[in-house]
């Protein structure tokens, strides 16, 4: 029986992954393939321009050259709903995409007691039961999923002051600016671990691939299900290659 992270690309082959083909090499495995990578790169580009729009509008004291990349205050004002929209669009998509992969199970709990353990580097190699993700990452998607429904939200509240009434746009305000900091500190991680945190994952998102080395220290359990070996005895290979080498 196929596992969670298999399903994930044996899903119909949408047009997007034929256009764009994925090569690995070898040493590689597959990874993300060119629809999810499109996914994440478009709701990326669009939470970042929400992002700079946002600040130029509500924080013009601070950030006001924000605003005249965007054509000037009326012109930012008026296009950062619509890169909110392109946010909760292209995420959504790929929440769809995820959302079996990113089921919590029981090995995640474990995960999540254990958090110094992977904050400190303590082991070599994450535990043997972490999969396609790990517990950190599910809690950052399930995090974006209530951070996009409080933006769509919030966001027509605010976009449409005079329907809704003062107080319900002044709470709006609130929750929206929450809602953008919990997130903002979120994708700060996330650029972090994908670049110099965890060398080798930003490779995942542009080529689709990732090495099998560090396919077995992330994701174990996900690399025994993909090639049948052990992680462990990956690692002891590696260990007897670097010996060899000395």
């Amino acid at each position: 029986m196929a596992t969670r992270a298999q399903n994930l690309n044996r899903k119909p082959d949408h047009l997007i992954n034929r256009i764009g083909v994925t090569v690995v090499y070898q040493g590689e495995l597959l990874r993300h393939r060119a629809y999810t990578r499109f996914l994440h790169w478009g709701y990326g580009i669009f939470f970042f321009l929400a992002l700079l729009s946002g600040f130029g509008i509500y924080m013009p004291w601070i950030f006001r050259w924000f605003t005249p990349l965007f054509g000037g205050g009326a012109m930012t004002r008026l296009l950062h709903p619509w890169f909110g929209l392109g946010f909760v669009f292209f995420f959504g998509l790929q929440a769809l995409n995820w959302a079996s992969a990113m089921k919590w199970g029981a090995g995640d709990t474990h995960w999540i007691r254990q958090l110094s353990a992977y904050i400190t580097h303590r082991d070599a190699v994450e535990p043997p039961d972490v999969g396609f993700f790990n517990a950190g990452q599910k809690v950052q998607f399930w995090e974006i999923v209530g951070g996009s429904i409080a933006y769509l939200v919030t966001g027509i509240i605010m976009w449409f002051p005079e329907i809704f009434g003062r107080i319900l746009v002044a709470i709006s305000y609130v929750i929206h600016d929450i809602s953008a900091l919990i997130m903002l500190a979120g994708i700060f991680v996330h650029i972090y671990l994908s670049t110099f945190g965890e060398p080798g994952t930003i490779q995942a998102m542009t080529r689709g691939t990732v090495s099998e080395p560090w396919a077995w220290t992330h994701h174990p359990a996900w690399y025994k299900d993909v090639t049948g070996r052990e992680p462990k005895e990956a690692l002891e290979e590696a260990r007897r290659q670097i010996e060899s080498q000395r």
